[in-house]
């Protein structure tokens, strides 16, 4: 028996390629990529998952900001030789501009907006600061990990994406339409409501619409899971993504190609991570609560010892109290379950499973089932 956990209209919404069947409308435009934002906020303007940002071209100064860190570390370390004051900060000045505008311009940008606690502006404040007590290695690492740390994120996402827009975008290219008595191939984004198309027999369909034929086999697999070919008769409903099976059938569209349920799947299962589970909702309330705490906390790390240690010296605790910002930065905790939530979407995706939000993905991993035979 499989208990509970969702209501009948969660559990029609987990299914696999195999059984999605919802159509609901979003606002994203046919084809446009959605920005993986879970783990940031809504208007943090940062991208998490394009189509080519996970490139080691597209992070070259990334690379560039690692490969001056090691050289002048080993320099430092491997043969004791230091620069002199101010090259060194300039060298170091350099590689930490490189690793860290990204998140420099985002704190920025949250900051103008009075939103001081989150881990932009937090690795922010943590980095300048190790270089204003002069710790200028120190500063860049921080800011190179943490920007390495993103980079395998996103390439996690767009992989992520990857597997889900090759599971759904079955649609095809290209359609063969009856016009003025003669055939024409164009793009299914040319095709009218009411007008006949082709499919000839192995094709998909490419829109919504009705049998105009007298019969017809499709396969329906892409849409229902059914393995078993699916007959249908003059009149009956034909959705994008059958595949035709024995003859060439004419179907008469009813719906564009960008109002077809395929098209809807698609753009429904792109956006299935707006669909946050109760874990993620969490997350982020608690997330609210302790960025501010751990602020106040790292304060007081500088200032109180100030009345209890003799000698008080400033620089070593304001040192400590930037060390225990960069600890205890909530990235690993407000990033990595959106990102693992996400991950397991990818991942049934590439298994031919559907989930149509992180909601469901939780429901399905609560459900347990005892099955015999």
């Amino acid at each position: 028996m499989a208990q509970e956990c969702c209501n009948t209209d969660e559990k029609e919404n987990t299914k696999r390629t195999t059984a999605v069947a919802d159509s609901e409308k979003h606002e994203h435009k046919e084809g446009d990529d959605h920005n993986h934002d879970d783990d940031h906020d809504d208007d943090d303007g940062h991208n998490h998952g394009g189509e080519d940002s996970d490139g080691w071209k597209s992070h070259w100064p990334l690379l560039s900001s690692l490969a001056i860190l090691l050289v002048m570390l080993i320099l430092e370390f491997g043969f004791k030789f230091k620069p002199a004051f101010p090259v060194d900060l300039i060298i170091y000045v350099v590689a930490y501009l490189l690793a860290g505008y990204n998140v420099l311009n985002l704190a920025f940008r949250k900051a103008i907006r009075f939103d001081f606690f989150n881990e932009f502006f937090l690795m922010s404040v943590a980095t300048i600061g190790a270089f204003a007590i002069g710790s200028y290695s120190e500063g860049v690492a921080v800011m190179v990990f943490y920007s390495i740390g993103e980079w395998f994120q996103d390439s996690a996402v767009s992989k992520a994406k990857r597997s889900i827009k090759a599971l759904l975008d079955i649609r095809p290219d290209e359609v063969t339409v009856l016009r003025n008595g003669t055939t024409q191939v164009i793009h299914p984004n040319e095709i009218q409501v009411d007008e006949i198309i082709q499919v000839k027999a192995g094709e998909k369909v490419a829109l919504d619409g009705e049998l105009n034929s007298d019969a017809g086999t499709f396969n329906t697999a892409a849409l229902t899971g059914e393995s078993k070919p699916d007959t249908k008769r003059k009149g009956e409903q034909v959705l994008a993504g059958m595949i035709n099976l024995d003859r060439v059938s004419e179907i008469k569209v009813k719906s564009l190609f960008k109002d077809s349920k395929l098209s809807k799947i698609l753009e429904m299962v792109q956006d299935a991570t707006a669909r946050k589970s109760q874990t993620q909702l969490f997350i982020s309330r608690f997330a609210k609560i302790y960025t501010p705490i751990v602020f106040a906390l790292a304060v007081a790390v500088c200032l109180v010892p100030y009345f209890f240690a003799d000698p008080y010296i400033f620089n070593v605790w304001f040192y400590r109290a930037l060390v225990f910002l960069v600890i205890s930065c909530p990235c690993a905790l407000v990033v990595s379950i959106p990102l693992g939530y996400f991950g397991g979407i990818g991942l049934a995706s590439k298994n031919g499973i559907l989930f149509k939000g992180s909601n469901f993905f939780r429901c399905n991993y609560k459900s347990e089932c005892n099955c015999n035979g």
